[in-house]
C-alpha cells in the first residue's frame, strides 16, 4: 500500500489453490502400503478361517475331488466385509487405509479432494476386491488392474473407475 494514498486498494497477488498438482505417490510406496494392508488382513482373517473350518472343509473337498468355488466365494466375501470394517474408519477420516497412513500417502479425487467413504468403498474397493471373487476371470482382471500402475499417471484400473489417484500426504 502506498503511504501517500490511503485509499488505494491493496496490491497483493492472489493465486488460485493448486488442485490437481499434488505429488503422485511412488509405485514402491503404494506396493508397501498394499502389503501392510494385506498383512493386517491375513493376521485377522486366517484365525477366523481356521476357527470357521475353512481349511478342514477345503482339504476334505480336495481329497474327494470336489470343487470348492462356493466355499472360496463365501470366505472371499467374508474377507471383503472384514476389509471394509477394518479400513472404513481411516478411509472416512483421511482417505487412507492403515497401510497408506503408515506410508504417508492418501487417496484423493481428480480435483485433489477427499472422496466420500461410499465412493471409496463402493467404486474403488468393491470393484478391486469383488472382481477377485470371480473364478479365473477375476484373477486376470486383478492382474490388469495392478499392472496399469506402470502408466505415466500411475492410476490403476480401480483408480480409473473410482476417479481417484494416490498422492503423497502432506
Amino acid at each position: 500500500m502506498d503511504p501517500q494514498n490511503p485509499y488505494q486498494s491493496p496490491q497483493s497477488s492472489l493465486t488460485e489453490p493448486a488442485y490437481g498438482e499434488e505429488e503422485l505417490a511412488g509405485r514402491g510406496i503404494r506396493l508397501v502400503a498394499a502389503i501392510i494392508d494385506g498383512v493386517i488382513m491375513l493376521v485377522l482373517l486366517l484365525p477366523l478361517m481356521f476357527v470357521g473350518g475353512y481349511f478342514e472343509q477345503a482339504l476334505t473337498a480336495a481329497q474327494n475331488g470336489q470343487q470348492t468355488f462356493g466355499l472360496q466365494f463365501l470366505w472371499g466375501l467374508i474377507g471383503v466385509i472384514l476389509f471394509f470394517v477394518i479400513q472404513a474408519y481411516p478411509l472416512n477420516q483421511s482417505g487412507q487405509t492403515w497401510g497408506k497412513k503408515v506410508m504417508k500417502i492418501k487417496i484423493v479425487d481428480m480435483d485433489g479432494l477427499q472422496p466420500s467413504l461410499v465412493e471409496l468403498l463402493g467404486k474403488r474397493y468393491l470393484f478391486s476386491q469383488g472382481v477377485g471373487l470371480i473364478p479365473c476371470l477375476g484373477a486376470i482382471v486383478q492382474l490388469v488392474d495392478v499392472l496399469m500402475i506402470f502408466r505415466d499417471d500411475r492410476r490403476c484400473l480401480h483408480d480409473q473407475i473410482a476417479g481417484t489417484k494416490v498422492v503423497v500426504a502432506r
